[in-house]
């Protein structure tokens, strides 16, 4: 069994910009890194156009639903990425926390929600390249 770095993407209600991150790690890493979405005040479901804009470049968020955060989510993680959710995110000493500033895709239309999706590969490519590897 190997010990895999885990990464919780953190938004409000867990419905666009926390999904894309979770989908884009998932699509990028595949089975090397565990990871997990929520939110503080979770939606009904995900965004329908973060779903459209994320279908454009073969990830399906459709089955994806919204999940509340909860402070076992944050403890068995190593890295928490927030992104708009300010202090709600439990702190844990030993953790790695970055706050991501990006737009929210919520009541946007596709051609707002693109760049959006974009940033966010990047910004994912970036901490998958300084995660550590999965040990044996």
């Amino acid at each position: 069994m190997s010990e895999k770095p885990s990464v919780l993407f953190v938004c409000v209600h867990n419905a666009g910009r926390s999904q894309m991150a979770a989908g884009w790690l998932t699509h990028l890493a595949g089975d090397t890194v565990e990871v997990r979405s929520a939110g503080s005040m979770p939606a009904e479901q995900v965004n329908p156009v973060a779903v459209v804009a994320m279908a454009e470049v073969g990830i399906d968020l459709a089955a994806q639903s919204p999940k509340i955060l909860t402070v076992e989510a944050v403890e068995a993680s190593d890295v928490v990425i927030t992104m708009g959710c300010g202090d709600v995110c439990p702190v844990f000493p030993g953790k790695r926390y970055e706050d991501w500033k990006l737009d929210d895709p919520a009541g946007q239309d596709i051609d707002a929600v693109r760049p959006i999706r974009d940033e966010i590969r990047a910004r994912v490519e970036k901490l998958l390249g300084e995660l550590p590897p999965a040990t044996p």
